[in-house]
Parts: C-alpha cells; sequence; structure tokens
C-alpha cells in the first residue's frame, strides 16, 4: 500500500523555524514562495542579476536577493529553477553556497538522478512536488484547500528529512489533499514517461493525426478542429471526476461502443511496445543525456521543433476559433 501523509501527519512548525530560500520564481517558485510566506515560513526568493521575475516578487511583499546570497542566508534551499538551468546554477557558485546541516530541496528529481547535480554530505536532499501546475497549487491554497503532491528523500544526513519534507508539504498546503511518498527515481522516471507517453507527446499528436486525417479525407478543418481537440476537454474533465468509467457512462452509447471497438485500433500493443522502449530510454538515462547535450549545444533542433509546431495547421485553425469564444480565457500569444 502506498504511503500517503495528511495535515495530522506533519509538523508545521519544523519548517517555519528555518530560513528558506526559493531559487526561482516561475510556475512553482512563485507557489513555494507564497504559500509557505502565508504559513507562517521566513522566505526569500533567489534570482539571477537582471531576472525579469524580480519585480513580481517584490510587488508580492518578498524579499528577493541573488541566488547564491538567498542561497547562503538560508538553512532550506529550494531549487525551483527550470531543469535545463539548475546545473549551471549549481556550478556557478550554488554548490558552495549548500553546507553541512542544510536541508536541499527539489520540486522535480530529474538533475539528482540523473547526476547532473552531486549533492555533498551532511545536507539533508529531499523533493517536494504538488502534482498541479503553480498557479493551481497558489488558488487552492488560497481557497483553504490544497492539491496532492509527492515527497521523497535522497539523503537524509539529520535523520530528520522525511519529517522536514513532510512540514515543508503542509506548508505548501498539500498535505491537506494528500502527500504520496515516493523516490527521486520514481517520481523522475514516472513523471518523464507521463509528459511523452500521455500528458504531452502522447495526447499532442494523438489530436494532430486525427485532425489530419479528417482534413485529408475532405472535412472542413473547422469542423474537424472541434472534433478531435475542442471537446477533449470534456472527456479529461470527467476522466479527471471519475475515472474512465464514469466517462464512458456519461457519453452515449454509440461513443462508448466507439471506445471499445477503436480504440485498441488506435492505441494497441505495438503502441505498448514503443511505451517500453520510451521507458526504457528515461530508466538509462538515454532520453536525459540526449535532451541535456541538445540543450547544452544550442537547442537548434529543439528550437525547429517547436517553431514547426506552432504553424501546424490545427494551431491557425486554432487561434481563429478561440477568438470566436469568449468565454475561453484565451492565454497572451505567444512569440
Amino acid at each position: 500500500m502506498a504511503t500517503i501523509y495528511y495535515d495530522t501527519d506533519a509538523d508545521l512548525s519544523l519548517i517555519q523555524g528555518r530560513k528558506v530560500a526559493i531559487l526561482g520564481y516561475g510556475s512553482q517558485g512563485h507557489a513555494h514562495a507564497l504559500n509557505l510566506r502565508d504559513s507562517g515560513v521566513d522566505v526569500r526568493v533567489g534570482l539571477r542579476p537582471g531576472s525579469s521575475s524580480r519585480a513580481k516578487a517584490e510587488e508580492a511583499g518578498l524579499t528577493v536577493k541573488d541566488t547564491n546570497d538567498a542561497a547562503a542566508e538560508a538553512d532550506v534551499i529550494v531549487v525551483l529553477a527550470p531543469d535545463t538551468a539548475q546545473k549551471g546554477m549549481w556550478n556557478d557558485g550554488l554548490a558552495d553556497a549548500v553546507t553541512p546541516g542544510d536541508a536541499l530541496v527539489f520540486g522535480h528529481g530529474f538533475n539528482v538522478h540523473f547526476g547532473f547535480i552531486e549533492p555533498p554530505e551532511g545536507v539533508d536532499v529531499f523533493l517536494v512536488a504538488p502534482k498541479s501546475p503553480g498557479h493551481i497549487a497558489r488558488r487552492m491554497y488560497e481557497q483553504g484547500q490544497g492539491v496532492p503532491g509527492l515527497v521523497a528523500v535522497h539523503q537524509d544526513a539529520s535523520g530528520t528529512a522525511l519529517e522536514l519534507g513532510k512540514s515543508y508539504a503542509a506548508g505548501l498546503g498539500l498535505t491537506r489533499a494528500g502527500v504520496l511518498q515516493t523516490t527521486f527515481g520514481e517520481e523522475t522516471e514516472t513523471d518523464l514517461f507521463g509528459e511523452q507517453a500521455v500528458l504531452c507527446g502522447g495526447v499532442s499528436h494523438l489530436v494532430q493525426a486525427s485532425f489530419e486525417t479528417l482534413v485529408e479525407a475532405g472535412y472542413q478543418p473547422e469542423a474537424a478542429y472541434f472534433e478531435c481537440l475542442h471537446e477533449l476537454k470534456l472527456i479529461v474533465d470527467m476522466i479527471y471526476e471519475g475515472g474512465i468509467s464514469w466517462m464512458r457512462y456519461s457519453v452515449s452509447t454509440t461513443a462508448e461502443y466507439g471506445d471499445y471497438v477503436s480504440g485498441p485500433r488506435v492505441v494497441n500493443e505495438s503502441s505498448k511496445a514503443a511505451m517500453r522502449e520510451i521507458l526504457a530510454e528515461i530508466q538509462d538515462g538515454t532520453f536525459a543525456n540526449t535532451f541535456m547535450a541538445e540543450i547544452e549545444s544550442g537547442g537548434e533542433f529543439f528550437e525547429k521543433k517547436r517553431a514547426e509546431a506552432k504553424q501546424h495547421q490545427i494551431e491557425v485553425v486554432g487561434r481563429e476559433l478561440r477568438a470566436m469564444m469568449p468565454f475561453i480565457d484565451t492565454p497572451t500569444e505567444m512569440d
């Protein structure tokens, strides 16, 4: 059975008695900093000089310092910069700011699990990861609720790293919903696999391929967009609220029957074989090393794929249709 911790399992006073540095003020960083502050924790934010996030953090009433200065002042150092930036931060003075007795905290195990960052001895190393975007974690906290989260200990120098991790999770409001104990390896590998096989890679390519199939067969791109992308939210919401069986109960009998007879023709044993290959490449570090090498070499392939994706017909049609939907909170257009 999985071990899940709630408010009654965590001592909030542990993190309230520490000095916390949140390094990064993006989606997760702002939620961690603000939730902890509102939970009575001594928080400062660490940012690189010239960061565009500095003004936002200061406007929120937070103390902002340069990254290494914030880390040196604190005894709980929380690394929430993008995965691709953490290795450089570590080698650019952060490692020197982390001393025995400190706790080094991550929101994702990527850099530690794959060896891009090697924490020193004498330091507690754990992760606390809300299972939601940061703005939702913040919103739920403000409403007196919380989102589920994960906690994992990589190095227990003090003998109390897990207790501090649970306390930190309570400060974020995660123990209101439940915090699952895991490992750095499990968190990292399942997170990467979920992103690649389902949440990002799987869903986006399934949607694009189904859109292309209808358009190539002569149907209007707008009709294809509505059927293959727009209505996806309705299905996902039902699965989120009640599971796959609830979704099947909620849709029409025709749709449910089509699910049973056609779904396995799209996602089948060959699909699972590809998923097993993807998982193996995550587990043995192939993906992590290839990804980091791509970024460190300038990211030419990455940027090319990003630019191509923005010009796909489904994106062009989608922008036009969403402009006619006032009920959608349309995000600022990307560059």
